[in-house]
């Protein structure tokens, strides 16, 4: 779809009928990180929200590969055809926004969206900004956070199970090592700042899917053969984890 100028009222799905398939009756929320609109909003962006332990702005604008490809435009290019691929398995998706409003939503309605859904799978997409050299991509596992509004204690566990099958995955179907500077060669770290994973009620985990930062990881992200197959190692991992 085309952007809009106007906020959407709701989460997007979308409406056709989708084919019966091994992910039937599954709902999975896709949250593309960050919104091409964030850089034109930066004083709604940084009005603080509730993270559950604390408080945190809305969101932030991402970071960019130097040669200018915004993290926004990449999660949701990859988040679209996430989308693809578990509609065509009989899945139902919801993305979190869809380059259908102007900025945000802030991460307190990120997680809302989810929980509202009553997802059974909820995955964040992104892509990191380090420093030249640091490679690979890594998972983000919710914390044991509880108190002031948050309590993951009951999505810590299968949140884990999910993220461990996307890493599995997206070894195999991109090639991507794990992380050389964040986890300790596992692709799996654990956060417990991010108020995407504190308020959610629903297993849920985060994607960095590479380091945007780094020219080899830049020329990966940058290829659109090569976040079909990002799209695709999420979606296995996904998939993997529904059906087990």
């Amino acid at each position: 779809p085309t952007p809009s100028d106007s906020p959407s009222p709701s989460a997007s799905s979308s409406a056709k009928p989708l084919p019966r398939g091994p992910l039937t009756g599954r709902t999975v929320v896709i949250d593309p990180g960050h919104n091409p609109g964030n850089v034109e909003h930066t004083r709604e962006i940084n009005a603080q929200v509730d993270m559950g332990n604390g408080r945190k702005e809305c969101d932030t604008t991402g970071t960019s590969t130097n040669s200018g490809y915004a993290e926004a435009r990449f999660t949701l290019d990859v988040s679209r055809r996430l989308r693809t691929l578990l509609e065509a398995q009989g899945a139902k998706v919801v993305l979190t926004q869809d380059g259908d409003r102007p900025f945000g939503p802030c991460v307190d309605e990120r997680a809302r969206i989810g929980n509202k859904a009553q997802a059974d799978a909820v995955v964040s997409v992104h892509a990191d900004g380090s420093a030249t050299g640091n490679r690979g991509f890594h998972v983000i596992l919710p914390a044991a956070v509880n108190g002031d509004g948050a309590d993951t204690s009951k999505i810590v566990t299968p949140s884990r199970e999910l993220g461990v099958r996307i890493a599995g995955n997206f070894v195999r179907v991109t090639g991507s090592a794990p992380s050389n500077y964040i986890g300790g060669d596992t692709g799996l770290d654990t956060r417990d700042d991010l108020g995407g994973l504190n308020l959610s009620t629903v297993p849920k985990v985060f994607i960095e899917c590479g380091n945007m930062r780094d020219p080899k990881d830049a020329a990966l992200l940058t290829s659109a053969d090569w976040r079909q197959k990002a799209a695709l190692g999420i979606a296995e991992g996904i998939g993997s984890y529904l059906k087990r």
